[in-house]
C-alpha cells in the first residue's frame, strides 16, 4: 500500500511539473508577441511632433491587439497572420512618418520581432 500512495504522489508530482513547464512556455509566447511601445523615447529617437506620436498611438493599438490574436492562433495561420499585422501596420506608419523617420522605424520594428523570433 505504501508503494501504491509513493507512486501515486510521484506521478502527480511529475504532472504537476509537465503542466507548470508548458503554462511557462505560453506565457513566454505571449509575451513574445506583446509588442508595448515607449512613445516618449520612439518619440525622441525618430524625432517625432505630438501629432505624430498620437497618430502612433491609434495604430499602435490595432497592431498591438493583432499580434495578440496572432499569439492565440492556430501554429499553422500564426506567421501569416504576424506578417499581415507587420505590413499593416509599416503601410499605415508610412502615412503619418516621413522617409527617415519610417526607415528607422521599420528598422526597429523588424529588429524586435527578429529578436523575438517572430519574423524570419
Amino acid at each position: 500500500m505504501k508503494k501504491i500512495v509513493l507512486t501515486l504522489v510521484a506521478v502527480m508530482s511529475m504532472t504537476m511539473g509537465f503542466a507548470a513547464d508548458a503554462k511557462n512556455n505560453t506565457n513566454a509566447e505571449l509575451e513574445a508577441y506583446n509588442i508595448t511601445l515607449n512613445y516618449d523615447r520612439l518619440g525622441n529617437v525618430l524625432n517625432l511632433t505630438q501629432d505624430q506620436i498620437d497618430g502612433m498611438k491609434d495604430i499602435h493599438k490595432t497592431f498591438h491587439a493583432e499580434m495578440m490574436n496572432a499569439a492565440t492562433a492556430d501554429e499553422a495561420d500564426k506567421d501569416a497572420m504576424v506578417n499581415k499585422a507587420v505590413e499593416k501596420d509599416l503601410k499605415y506608419m508610412s502615412y503619418i512618418l516621413t522617409g527617415k523617420q519610417m526607415e528607422k522605424y521599420e528598422l526597429l520594428l523588424k529588429t524586435t520581432l527578429r529578436n523575438r523570433g517572430l519574423l524570419k
